[in-house]
């Protein structure tokens, strides 16, 4: 499979898998042709090429990252790999090096290696404590527009519930958000007067025009009930725009009562949920020379069964959250599988790293229909199965109908930041 091979602009592509969720078919997969023509999904061409049952996906949508964050772990490595050591180190590296250069070359290294992999549509989470909200948000404004075209990017402020003041510096940040056309973000955990801050959150969001996204009860202490503070919150005050809600690893070490009648709640409040569960089988129920009893993927299963959108994502990418990870999609949906025990169930679980996300934020939807952008990743894997077994480091990507060049960023590229002067 190299279309670098075939001379023609227009193409139908015989004998390819595609998911029949992605057809709006009923079923798992089924082998099928889609043409090209003109950079977009078109009718059948008269060339032809039997593609031996491979695989095809519309690119891909990743819409919880920190590409702020990324690619730190050389200067910066998590000591004993623990949330809290992740906290403190990279409060400590931000403080010290995150300059507009140096967040800049390690954003622009996430996204080639983002695109490389399939993916079309971001969201990155940004650190905006200030004086760092007056750094980054520029950065990703000039990266935006570097990369319209290739990446759909987005970003969300990302600062403690504990620093929320409707009347401090949080309003800055608030404006700088709403002039980059951004989302207002926050990490909830358990404060006292949180539903008077949620309040006043959501009323700032509102008179600014924005959506809102949530870092949410990321620990397994079942005590921690943000995400339901959250819905009921939403509810009551009738705030309208799309709510994001992450992690929520804390239902999955609750009373199996309390949690599902919080997800009843989170349904009818209407929020969709991004599971990461890379990162958070990497920090959650970690504690020293003991196995872990948990995975810390919140209730995929039963947020679903309850129409709960639910997508995955990358998050962090090699720094103290994640010590791994390459904003690869189909690594996210692969251990997604294996950690959730995706598998042995309904058979539309990839509208979690398509549709839904798409859907969550704005993005244009994902489409294999004629007139659709021949945005494509295709796979020699015929089947769940061989697609899953191994990385797919030999897929093929296709912007509007072009195969890209998918040479990922060499790790040497990045050295001269991890020996800051």
């Amino acid at each position: 499979m190299d279309f670098r091979q075939i001379p023609h602009e227009a193409v139908t592509l015989t004998n390819v898998t595609i998911p029949a969720c992605l057809l709006g078919q009923k079923g798992d997969l089924i082998r099928t042709e889609i043409s090209i023509a003109g950079g977009r999904i078109a009718d059948p061409q008269p060339i032809a090429i039997d593609m031996d049952g491979a695989m095809v996906f519309p690119t891909f949508t990743d819409m919880h990252t920190h590409l702020d964050k990324g690619h730190i772990w050389g200067r910066a490595p998590n000591p004993d790999g623990t949330f809290q050591g992740a906290l403190e180190t990279v409060s400590a590296d931000r403080e010290a090096h995150w300059s507009a250069d140096d967040v800049r070359a390690r954003m622009s290294f996430g996204l080639r290696s983002a695109y490389a992999h399939g993916t079309s549509a971001i969201r990155t989470h940004l650190d905006s404590v200030p004086p760092q909200d007056d750094i980054s948000w520029p950065v990703f404004t000039d990266l935006r527009a570097d990369w319209a075209g290739r990446i759909d990017l987005q970003a969300a402020c990302l600062i403690g519930c504990d620093r929320f003041d409707a009347e401090g510096p949080f309003v800055h940040t608030a404006d700088l958000v709403a002039a980059s056309g951004g989302v207002l973000g926050m990490v909830t955990y358990p404060l006292p007067n949180l539903r008077e801050r949620l309040t006043a959150f959501f009323r700032m969001a509102a008179e600014r025009g924005l959506s809102a996204d949530f870092h949410v009860d990321e620990t397994l202490d079942p005590a921690a009930e943000t995400l339901r503070l959250i819905a009921e919150t939403v509810i009551d005050t009738g705030f309208d725009a799309p709510v994001v809600v992450g992690h929520c690893c804390s239902l999955s070490a609750q009373d199996e009562a309390r949690a599902m009648d919080t997800l009843d709640l989170v349904a009818k409040a209407g929020l969709h949920v991004v599971s990461l569960p890379m990162c958070n089988l990497y920090l959650q129920d970690r504690h020293p020379n003991r196995t872990p009893r948990y995975r810390g993927i919140t209730l995929v299963h039963e947020m679903k069964a309850r129409g709960i959108p639910v997508s995955f994502a990358s998050d962090n990418t090699r720094d103290p959250f994640y010590a791994y990870g390459d904003l690869d999609m189909i690594e996210v949906l692969r251990q997604a599988t294996r950690i959730g025990h995706l598998d042995h169930s309904d058979d539309d679980w990839v509208h979690t790293i398509l549709t839904n996300p798409a859907r969550a934020c704005g993005f244009a939807a994902p489409s294999l229909t004629p007139g659709a952008p021949a945005d494509l990743v295709i796979c020699k894997a015929r089947s769940w199965t061989e697609l899953f077994a191994r990385p797919q480091s030999d897929r093929i990507v296709l912007r509007s109908g072009v195969q890209i060049d998918r040479t990922l960023p060499d790790y040497a590229e990045l050295d001269h930041l991890m020996r800051p002067q």
